[in-house]
């Protein structure tokens, strides 16, 4: 098999996707539906036909895209869009579905691509295998910033969660009702505390019941210790109690498990480290390699003898670097300790 059969199927691949993607049966939504949700978005309501502005660039052209825009609703109707919108709310990137659908096929036509081109000085990358294994890498790279950006902003409101709740326990101490609590958090603390609790805001600004609109945000946001703080309001609503107390408690109690994390994780620090050392140790020797003695490796990559086409040397680096991914993630497997 070719390298040209190869980026030609690739091609061929997501034409077929975008066909199916059109030939959907996408149905219309409700106007005023979409409206609610882009203001409890907070996003400014946009028309549905937009002009092209001269001199706007090709950001502006794609973002004022008829093709585009009908693109992202139909994705957006479909139950894998609903989900990677969510996604990509949680990790607050300022796309639709159907754009990052785009990069991603672009991802994984991209990477096989630069594969060829940086294969003119380096051969082996030109094999039917190494462009194989560019395509998975460029399927994967996406999703997995994705989720590297909804980690970090959970981790990022789950260290501002304790602070908040003090603040709103506070404010209720001050004779402030639970909503202007909420609106006190919204004005002082920093995102993205206050794009969630904001949307709250809006939320029982337009109707819906509070304990609803806070379910809603546990939904969105996927913390522990935000379901747990929303539990025991959803209780004192319906039983009573001094509410202030009571997200006093939960504060303290979020404050050391995040004071065990921290513990484990410095107990820990050993162990990642000898994860690290396992996977990139080889892959610096290598390049340390490659720059001392630069013939040193050859050998590695001399055809034949091949399997495949492809050198044995090449096959035995790719197995070996599978089995260093492994490893390393064996270790962080052993390390990740649940509190």
């Amino acid at each position: 098999m070719s390298a040209t059969v190869i980026i030609v199927a690739l091609i061929l691949a997501m034409g077929i996707m975008l066909v199916f993607l059109g030939l959907a049966n996408s149905g219309r939504g409700s106007a005023i539906t979409t409206r609610l949700e882009r203001y409890t978005a907070g996003k400014p309501d946009v028309p549905s036909t937009t002009t092209v502005r001269p001199g706007v660039g090709i950001g502006g052209v794609l973002a004022q895209s008829v093709a585009l825009a009908r693109l992202n609703k139909i994705v957006e109707q479909r139950d894998f869009g609903a989900n990677l919108a969510r996604d990509i709310a949680r990790a607050d990137l300022k796309l639709k579905p159907g754009e990052f659908i785009g990069i991603w096929l672009g991802a994984v036509v991209g990477v096989p691509f630069l594969f060829l081109t940086v294969g003119v000085v380096f051969k082996p990358l030109q094999s039917p295998i190494a462009l194989l294994l560019g395509a998975l890498f460029g399927f994967w790279l996406p999703r997995w910033w994705l989720g590297h950006r909804r980690a970090s902003r959970l981790n990022a409101f789950n260290k501002q969660l304790p602070d908040t709740i003090t603040l709103i326990a506070n404010a209720l101490r001050a004779g402030s009702s639970f909503l202007q609590a909420i609106e006190m958090v919204v004005r002082e603390a920093q995102p993205p505390i206050t794009v969630e609790f904001g949307r709250v805001v809006r939320e029982v600004n337009l109707g819906l019941a509070f304990d609803v609109a806070l379910d809603n945000m546990v939904r969105r946001v996927r913390s522990d210790d935000l379901e747990l703080m929303a539990t025991a309001i959803s209780i004192q609503h319906q039983v009573g109690g001094n509410l202030a107390e009571i997200l006093d408690s939960i504060a303290f109690t979020i404050r050391e498990r995040v004071r065990i994390k921290g513990e484990i994780r410095t107990l820990t620090a050993q162990q990642r480290m000898s994860g690290y050392v396992v996977a990139f140790l080889p892959i610096g020797l290598v390049g340390v390699l490659v720059v001392i003695a630069p013939k040193f490796m050859e050998p590695m990559f001399m055809n034949p003898p091949g399997i495949m086409d492809l050198p044995v040397g090449l096959i035995l680096l790719i197995v070996a670097g599978i089995m260093m991914f492994i490893g390393f993630m064996i270790i962080r497997r052993i390390v990740s300790i649940e509190v």
